[in-house]
């Protein structure tokens, strides 16, 4: 029966230039789900591209619209936040646009993670009745945007974590193994996001995050405040990432998200840090991790209770964690390395 069919859908497409599902339907007496996967299984196949949408989606040939199909290189979807599906609504850009065709697998994999983990975020957490996607191929690359009206992510972790400011909840957000609902997300997804990317950025109330892989550096932005989130994310066609390559780099030989960086001068105006209290704020929540980098580029100096904090009491207090640094001048090494000797 299953053959039958897609006979039928196309012989029908021969006869005719476009095919609905109604159709199909009035030919066969099947239902309309039943009918609607084997159709979808044409497309899978790229025998057949589906065109349009809800009560006008239509099927036609893939040999003889794919010029048609081609053309669409710009995709908006303005989203009611009820029972949506994030790999439901990638699949009908890919299957409704030319943005993925010939696009590299690594590069397709990469934009279908990142895609479908920020509107499951914007799904999940935004509490936003809307939700607006946006993705499009142009000069040599492709990027995406989603963009919620709800609580704003910056917000949503200060309160939830109880933090002073904004500035807090980013520093808690740049550590990756943070959520909001524990129960449903191990809080990977921006975290993986933003080291894939070549440019990713998080905009939320007066806030913009920027990391730009290009340069391997990370910016905080004062903004226009706005409501709710707006993610932004950018990769070059041509580029020769992958995702497994990401994933084996944070992860250990047990597959555990384990390792994390943190930017340690981004948390603060100025770039000296030392008392014990500013050490804690930066190791909160570190402890979920096996191995944490810390980044001390552009960071002058620290203070001996800084690094007394982190390098004797927070380890001690923390057997079987490692603490690495990269980027220390040689003031910060030689209050890092006293701490040590003193062990």
């Amino acid at each position: 029966m299953k053959k039958n069919l897609e006979e039928i859908i196309i012989s029908q497409l021969s006869k005719e230039k476009e095919v609905t599902v109604a159709d199909i339907v009035k030919i066969t007496g099947f239902s309309r789900a039943y009918i609607h996967t084997f159709f979808k299984k044409l497309v899978e196949d790229r025998k057949i591209l589906l065109i349009g949408k809800a009560n006008k989606a239509r099927y036609v040939f893939a040999s003889k619209e794919r010029g048609m199909k081609n053309s669409i290189l710009t995709i908006r979807k303005v989203l009611k936040n009820k029972n949506l599906s994030e790999d439901r609504i990638f699949q009908d850009i890919q299957n409704s646009s030319g943005i993925f065709i010939k696009l590299p697998k690594n590069v397709r994999d990469i934009i279908a993670y990142a895609f479908t983990e920020m509107l499951n975020n914007a799904i999940e957490h935004s509490r936003s009745s809307g939700i607006v996607v946006l993705m499009q191929r142009n000069g040599g690359a492709v990027w995406f945007e989603v963009a919620d009206r709800g609580v704003g992510i910056f917000k949503n972790i200060r309160a939830k974590r109880k933090l002073h400011n904004e500035m807090e909840a980013i520093q808690d957000l740049l550590k990756g193994k943070q959520t909001t609902l524990p129960k449903k997300h191990s809080g990977e997804g921006i975290f993986f996001t933003s080291k894939i990317a070549d440019e990713f950025s998080i905009r939320g109330s007066g806030k913009k995050l920027i990391f730009n892989n290009k340069i391997n550096d990370i910016f905080i932005k004062d903004m226009k405040p706005i409501q709710g989130t707006r993610v932004f994310f950018y990769i070059a066609v041509d580029s020769k990432k992958k995702l497994a390559d990401v994933f084996k780099e944070y992860t250990d030989n047990l597959f555990e998200f384990s390792k994390t960086r943190t930017k340690v001068h981004l948390y603060q105006i100025d770039t000296a840090f030392i008392s014990r209290s500013q050490a804690r704020r930066v190791l909160v929540g570190l402890e979920k991790f096996k191995t944490i980098v810390l980044d001390f580029k552009n960071v002058d100096t620290v203070g001996q209770g800084f690094a007394d904090e982190i390098f004797r009491v927070w380890k001690n207090n923390h057997p079987g964690k490692e603490v690495l640094y990269e980027n220390a001048n040689e003031n910060v090494l030689f209050m890092i390395r006293r701490t040590e000797m003193n062990q």
